[in-house]
């Protein structure tokens, strides 16, 4: 312990820096002033980047988790601004990103009177973050700081609430030597590898699963190389598909949303699951109908970084607890076996993943699944590939390629309003990689003000809006069940390129599928943000079905 003496807000600021935080996205508050003047002092070392709504800055924050592997951090003011924020550590949490949320508090003095913007923030939390507090005491700054980062990495990665009373703040307190935070991860045992190389030669149609949290680059090259020696298929749940190069022999598709037929044939036919980092969960699982509950008909190996996940609905034969590079990197280790005899079943479902790939025929005059393959065989391999929610992003999830870990941003919670945050962070953390935003016209609007966050701090995202006019998912489900009753999803938009062009992007329209790859070299040449316009039938409500056969037949693809 030193003599000298630092603010509340001093002590903060030095705790990330010492944890390695170079960028803070978030909107400023006059309830934590002194953590932005004290920001002010090391503005060389860690940027504050100004959002344009609480929102977006914690997307952003949750978009840098994943993208570099370390905590994203956001900061915003009391009341409104944690309310708008929470949607970004709902996205952090089931996304398992590790994401730290200061929230600026009214003073001490204030508290329990309803003060002005006043929240109890555990309250409010709790269900949606590994550990929400509140730090009262100048003196503990430092151990707050430490636990947070701590907390958010280790195990499954999530999302960390701290309230700071501004009167806390401006406190002084002795400054503490803080060490730098290292994750805690489980690895599996002798034992448990043991085991998991007897089921796999006793197999005859093994499937790996690969998701979830704490993948790191060596791990994916790690499950590649344990996947080629054992000859094992590989598929990826939602919003994993760069967890695999999706152009190995081996990778035969992703499980979630607008999953391929033939790909769930494969999963149920399965005699051995190899469930190595995701969630069990209802997207995974096909609202739990691809596994019996509790216990499966396929034998399960499930590997997980949090132990309240494993056995939580389905009953694992061998349940590991285990980080992702801790598990691969013994995998890849493991003496190989004979994988000659489910050769053809790889074979099947690989062919009937390259057939899946090839885009289909649609209403309209832009077919956006054309327009995705464009983008996958055109851009770097190491682009940067984001996305909201919606119908539209079925499209990219079929038709892109992904080729390298950490090229894919897009939330599992299916949130709306992510593909635009979560390009400008991106844009800013790695400045020299290619980012492209996938937005619906409903999704873009819904957190679409950050291209002027994205203008403001010169991060040049290719933004491409598919445009039918409606809340397409919304609207499939509502023909589906409520067949020519539609309410609520039609949708009267703004000239999306008139839009850009005013925040001081470079932007097009596209009404045709052929004119788009010359709007696209336009836009990655642009030098700053652009924007294209897809104009969008909307009976193009999905890669296989249009919006006339799914109204009233009691089935959505």
């Amino acid at each position: 312990m030193s003599n000298s003496l630092r603010t509340g807000a001093e002590l903060l600021v030095d705790g990330l820096v010492t944890n390695g935080a170079d960028l803070v996205f978030g909107v400023p508050g006059e309830s934590y002033l002194a953590v932005l003047d004290a920001l002010y002092d090391r503005r060389d070392m860690l940027r504050f980047i100004t959002c344009r709504q609480e929102g977006g800055a914690a997307n952003m924050a949750d978009a840098y988790a994943k993208l570099t592997g370390r905590p994203g951090i956001c900061m915003v003011t009391r009341g409104p601004g944690a309310t708008n924020a929470s949607i970004g550590i709902h996205t952090a949490f089931q996304d398992s990103s590790p994401v730290i949320l200061f929230i600026g508090q009214v003073g001490r003095d204030m508290m329990e009177r309803e003060a002005f913007q006043e929240v109890d923030y555990r309250r409010m939390f709790g269900p949606m973050a590994k550990w929400v507090a509140q730090i009262d005491s100048a003196d503990r700054v430092p151990e707050f700081v430490s636990r947070a980062f701590h907390t958010a990495t280790s195990g499954r990665p999530g999302p960390v609430v701290l309230a700071l009373p501004e009167d806390m703040l401006r406190d002084h307190a002795p400054t503490k030597t803080l060490r730098p935070h290292r994750p805690s991860q489980a690895s599996p045992s002798d034992a448990s590898i043991t085991e998991i190389r007897e089921r796999l030669s006793r197999a005859e149609r093994p499937l790996a699963l690969l998701g979830g949290g704490t993948w790191t680059p060596e791990a994916v090259e790690d499950i590649a190389a344990f996947a080629h020696a054992n000859g094992v298929p590989v598929a990826c749940s939602f919003r994993a598909m760069d967890c695999f190069d999706n152009r190995d022999p081996h990778y035969i598709g992703q499980v979630g949303l607008g999953l391929n037929p033939a790909l769930a044939d494969c999963l149920r036919q399965a005699d051995l699951l190899l469930a190595i980092g995701p969630r069990l969960g209802e997207i995974t699982t096909a609202g739990y109908s691809h596994l019996s509950v509790p216990a499966p008909d396929q034998s399960l190996v499930h590997i997980h970084p949090g132990a309240e996940e494993l056995n939580r609905v389905y009953q694992a034969d061998l349940a590991i607890m285990s980080g992702m590079p801790q598990a691969a990197s013994v995998l890849r280790r493991m003496a190989p076996v004979d994988g000659s005899a489910w050769a053809a079943w790889l074979s099947a479902a690989r062919a009937d993943q390259q057939a899946f790939f090839e885009p289909t025929d649609v209403p309209g005059q832009v077919n956006l699944g054309t327009v995705v393959r464009h983008v996958s065989d055109t851009v770097p391999d190491d682009a940067v590939i984001t996305t909201g929610a919606g119908n539209y992003a079925g499209f990219v999830g079929r038709f892109y390629q992904y080729r390298h870990y950490r090229t894919l941003l897009g939330p599992t919670s299916g949130a709306m309003g992510y593909g635009v945050p979560a390009a400008v962070a991106a844009k800013i953390a790695r400045p020299e990689r290619t980012v492209i935003s996938f937005n619906g016209d409903g999704c873009f609007l819904m957190n679409g003000q950050e291209l002027a966050t994205a203008v403001q701090y010169d991060a040049p995202v290719v933004f491409i809006v598919a445009n039918n006019g409606t809340y397409g998912t919304i609207r499939m489900h509502q023909e589906r069940d409520y067949p020519d009753r539609v309410l609520g999803t039609d949708l009267r938009n703004p000239d999306f390129a008139a839009l850009a062009a005013a925040y001081g992007a470079w932007s097009t329209r596209v009404d045709k599928t052929e004119d788009f790859p010359a709007a696209f070299d336009g836009a990655l040449a642009a030098g700053r943000p652009a924007l294209i316009e897809l104009t969008i039938d909307s009976e193009a409500i999905s890669p296989s079905a249009t919006l006339s056969a799914i109204r009233g037949s009691g089935t959505a693809s």
